[in-house]
């Protein structure tokens, strides 16, 4: 689905998985200073919109998802997982209710399934599921934003800023009053400086929720029976994550960063060296130059040099071994 705002000046397209925004409009660290510092909004149009009504819709979702929900307050904001049965990564939901709806948005893309699953699930429950996707376009404020919300306008908010559920029909017109537009490669920054994964960046298809520290952020355990449940209790009471997720301070000499699924390895070791994990995500910050993360091998040591295809990078710790 492609926004309307990428015909404002300098909008240049992103790709992948998030084609159909803007990659930026001209001005990368400009469009993360404003974000920074409170100003300006993100069009995240291309978001899969869902929504549930009904009056089981929190009971029902709590049976359902890796968050504790059944007491899910009007306004507060929350974040959940769907899980395999293997207990891996499905969907990665961020959720609101408002009173009468759940609202969530998810990876773009995703609503076909995410809604053909809840309606596999629904059995004798007073809930509905919509895929909003057409109707509905995530607009994202940062921390600290003054910009006014329409009084009808679902809004999540978290320590991050504000997601706003906006009629997509009135997305130009917000973006016109509230700017400026940042794009997602400036968000994607922002995102990668707050360690905060991402499902299909940081994620593959045997992630499981220790691994990227999403345990307490969007699983809750004191809770029980959900599928993928058996292995978070596992995972949590008798192992270790096999994985962990780092953070990299990359070589700022280097012109192009190591993209995604690029092989993370021992700086001891040269470009040759056994690999122990791979880049997720990378950007380039406005302050702290070329970041990433990376997930790597539990048993890599916390403060070894490491290596990101050619580019030298030093670690910080996000999820302990």
């Amino acid at each position: 689905m492609k926004s309307p705002l990428l015909s404002l000046p300098g909008a240049v397209p992103a790709e992948g998985r998030d084609e159909g925004v803007a990659a930026h409009y001209g001005d990368l660290f400009r469009e993360q200073r404003a974000l920074a510092d409170g100003s300006g909004l993100v069009d995240l149009s291309h978001r899969a919109v869902v929504t549930v009504t009904g009056s089981d819709r929190l009971t029902w979702l709590h049976l359902l998802l890796t968050q504790h929900v059944s007491e899910l307050a009007p306004g507060e904001a929350t974040e959940a997982l769907i899980l395999t049965a293997n207990g891996h990564i499905e969907h990665a939901l961020y959720l609101v209710d408002d009173g009468e709806t759940v609202w969530m948005h998810a990876e773009p893309g995703t609503q076909g399934d995410l809604v053909a699953y809840l309606e596999s699930m629904k059995f004798f429950y007073r809930v509905e599921v919509a895929d909003r996707t057409e109707d509905f376009a995530v607009v994202y404020l940062p921390a600290g934003s003054i910009a006014e919300v329409p009084d009808d306008v679902t809004v999540r908010e978290t320590a991050y800023g504000r997601d706003l559920f906006l009629p997509r029909a009135d997305l130009e017109k917000y973006a016109a009053g509230h700017g400026p537009v940042a794009g997602i490669l400036a968000y994607e920054a922002l995102r990668v400086e707050a360690h905060r994964p991402r499902l299909g960046f940081e994620t593959d298809h045997r992630t499981i929720p220790h691994e990227l520290g999403w345990i307490g952020t969007a699983v809750h355990l004191q809770k029980g029976c959900y599928r993928g449940q058996e292995t978070v209790a596992r995972v949590q009471n008798l192992g270790k994550p096999p994985r962990r997720l780092v953070f990299l301070h990359l070589d700022g000499s280097e012109v192009v960063l190591p993209g995604h699924g690029t092989p993370v390895r021992l700086a001891a070791d040269g470009a040759e060296g056994r690999q122990l994990g791979f880049i997720t995500t990378s950007a380039r910050h406005h302050e702290l130059g070329p970041i990433a993360l990376a997930l790597v091998k539990r048993n890599v040591a916390v403060d070894a040099e490491l290596l990101a295809g050619d580019t030298a990078a030093a670690q910080e710790t996000v999820v302990e071994p």
